[in-house]
């Protein structure tokens, strides 16, 4: 038992020396639209959210993948998309509670730190679409979620392949406040384009139906240089519509299908 534990110690030694160095490389974003909504889980059977999940979206050079976090009662930030885990409240459980319980491949639940450094290992094309999930007990604490996720990011010098995304539009504008460099993206989608650039929002993370009712908004957030983006599309008749469209981002379950009708190579 002593030899394992010395030995995952030393990996994530190695690993941390390797994102610092790495965090000087020129990073090349992959030139698809690809997001693969919570990684590339759903061809291979892997849980969302997962490390596996994400290892997989970078294996498929995916342009991103989106992935929650959220935070439990002892302010560890965690990976999950649902405000519950095993039956756990999560922001009113421990890690070390949540933790007894593994995901469906194996894995056990990752925090924020361990799912950024699995996502910088061997990754220079992929961002990191960073949901911050607001709190469920208080504003206060949506906001702390915020500014404990900007600093963990900033830590590990994954700025340059992190994207912060949110449907509380004052945890966007809190992310700005600490890293006026940060890039953000709404997605609650009640917001015009022109509210959006005024208070500092890089883009528009909305669902493909909004941009359906609100056709005009697709070309004043062209005209005004936001960042187009729409979730969560599985089917092969919006994203066609939405890449005639010119969306710089869409968010998808199934990145295989999207990749190829973008001409991306799985490999």
């Amino acid at each position: 038992m002593k030899t394992v534990v010395f030995a995952s110690c030393i990996f994530l030694i190695l690993t941390a020396c390797s994102v610092t160095k790495k965090s000087k490389t020129t990073v090349r974003f992959a030139t698809n639209p690809v997001v693969a909504h919570r990684g590339a889980f759903k061809k291979n059977g892997f849980p969302e959210n997962s490390v596996a999940s994400l290892q997989e979206a970078i294996r498929l050079k995916c342009t991103g993948s989106e992935f929650d976090v959220r935070m439990t009662t002892d302010d560890s930030l965690i990976i999950n998309h649902d405000p519950h885990f095993n039956k756990l409240e999560i922001e009113k459980a421990t890690y070390a509670e949540l933790s007894q319980f593994k995901l469906s491949n194996g894995e056990k639940l990752p925090t924020l730190r361990e799912y950024l450094l699995a996502g910088l290992h061997n990754n220079r094309q992929t961002r990191l679409v960073l949901e911050i999930k607001p709190s469920g007990l208080s504003k206060e604490r949506g906001m702390l979620i915020a500014e404990r996720s900007v600093r963990l990011v900033k830590e590990l010098n994954a700025a340059p392949m992190t994207v912060y995304i949110s449907f509380d539009y004052d945890i966007l504008k809190k992310v700005i406040e600490i890293d006026p460099l940060a890039s953000t993206q709404y997605l609650n989608g009640e917001k015009s384009p022109e509210q959006l650039k005024a208070d500092g929002i890089a883009g528009a993370d909305y669902h493909f139906s909004v941009f359906k009712k609100n056709p005009g908004w697709i070309e004043q957030a062209k005209k005004d240089k936001l960042i187009l983006n729409a979730w969560t599309v599985n089917d092969a008749e919006t994203m066609d519509w939405l890449l005639k469209n010119g969306f710089d981002f869409i968010t998808t379950n199934e990145p295989e299908l999207l990749l190829d009708k973008t001409a991306g190579s799985v490999k």
